[in-house]
């Protein structure tokens, strides 16, 4: 199966339910999951959440607050019938009438109806106010191990980068950012993605990095810095979105090489910049 976005699972009363970003700030939770607390049919239940007024009228304010591409016209024709016994109304008509945003319709194994936090906990409290306190826990607690990982490593490279201070100089920075692509880098067609990341990063495959290094222990990552690590990680998830968006392997090495450049320059000038100062200090 092709990579996906960054996908997490929360737990509540003993139930998974799937969480997933493409852009690591907006977060999309699996109605479906938290309809199958209610019901083993949880279409169904999604379906009869989405015929009352009420629902109606907060998914249109939501995509009116977020989505400059939402159809104003047609959600006053859908607002219009909410209500009827007639009135009927899926997720996908949803999306594909008034251009919606907050809610997505997944196909395949990993899929279903999912729903920005902000829908899927008014979700939850219709199915079940006790259900969202548990779910809206173990949000929060998936939240804190984010933020507390994300702390882990600044201080990690905030240390590392103390040790290295005095050899950031113009000569290793330019060893550093990886070197222009060739045209026959681009054309070529890579075996397996982690190579492309490779490539994109350290400018060599880790087949020729092995023949350039053949006294060196372990293999080219082992021998990255603590950016290059931190650029390689951000890339790795980049990737999978862009193979999502069904970007070529050429077209990707390119986005992917660029965004390498950009962020190993953001990271070492960050260094220039705060390590001065914690060098100061220390004196």
């Amino acid at each position: 199966m092709p990579q996906k976005p960054i996908k997490e699972t929360i737990h509540a009363k003993g139930m998974d339910i799937g969480i997933y970003t493409t852009d690591f700030e907006n977060e999309f939770i699996s109605l479906t999951d938290i309809a199958k607390y209610k019901s083993d049919d949880p279409n169904d239940v999604i379906k009869n959440w989405m015929r009352n007024r009420d629902t109606i009228e907060f998914l249109g304010l939501w995509e009116s607050l977020h989505n400059p591409d939402f159809n104003p016209v047609e959600f006053d024709g859908i607002r219009a019938q909410a209500g009827f016994n007639a009135f009927t109304l899926s997720p996908t008509k949803w999306i594909n009438s008034v251009n919606a945003i907050g809610l997505v319709s997944k196909a395949g194994r990993y899929g279903g109806t999912y729903a920005h936090s902000d829908i899927a906990f008014e979700f939850a409290s219709w199915i079940s106010p006790e259900f969202k306190l548990y779910i809206i826990k173990d949000y929060k607690r998936l939240k804190a191990d984010e933020n507390s990982r994300l702390s882990l490593n600044w201080n990690l490279n905030r240390e590392i980068s103390k040790l290295n201070y005095r050899i950031h100089t113009d000569a290793i920075k330019e060893n550093l950012i990886p070197p222009e692509l060739t045209p026959a880098q681009i054309s070529f067609a890579y075996a397996s993605e982690a190579d492309l990341l490779n490539v994109a990063l350290f400018g060599i495959t880790a087949k020729q990095w092995r023949e350039k290094n053949p006294e060196a222990k372990g293999n080219i990552r082992d021998a990255a810095n603590l950016n290059q690590l931190l650029v390689l990680a951000n890339m790795e998830s980049y990737n999978a979105i862009l193979i999502e968006q069904g970007k070529s392997q050429a077209e990707r090495l390119v986005i992917l090489h660029d965004l390498a450049v950009k962020q190993l320059q953001t990271l070492i000038e960050m260094n220039r910049k705060i390590l001065p100062q914690i060098d100061n200090n220390q004196e």
